[in-house]
């Protein structure tokens, strides 16, 4: 769905956003694989996850419902500040063993793919701003 803002361009929801999508997808998977940790891990490594993964998209909405691109950029930064976050906290769950090698690859790549999709995000929100 289209809306338009102040500044007289319209913009897609942030639901249409490859980038959200693909942040929602790293969730929903991260979500799956927490339930395979250990009982112990429940309100540790995996509520860590949890809410970081949860962050990125979250961020990548609260910037895109925001009034300037200076503000976009902000939350972006700080989806990105969460999806290092997450990547941290994969390395964990490897290093404890909760994941599989060949899982723990298909996590970093969606990571790395989700981290170009928003850095370029952000240079697109940059180049508005020039």
């Amino acid at each position: 769905m289209a809306y338009g803002n102040n500044v007289g361009q319209a913009y897609l929801d942030f639901t249409n956003l490859e980038l959200w999508r693909k942040a929602r997808e790293l969730k929903n998977n991260i979500f799956l694989l927490t339930k395979r940790f250990p009982f112990d891990e429940r309100f540790r490594l995996a509520d860590q996850l949890i809410r970081a993964s949860r962050s990125i998209c979250a961020s990548i909405a609260e910037g895109h419902g925001r009034y300037t691109f200076k503000d976009q950029i902000h939350f972006c930064i700080i989806s990105r500040g969460s999806l290092s976050e997450v990547k941290n906290h994969i390395i964990d769950a490897r290093d404890c063993e909760y994941i599989l090698e060949n899982e723990f690859i298909q996590f970093q790549d969606n990571i790395a793919e989700i981290l170009r999709l928003l850095n370029g995000y952000i240079k697109y929100l940059r180049s508005k701003i020039d």
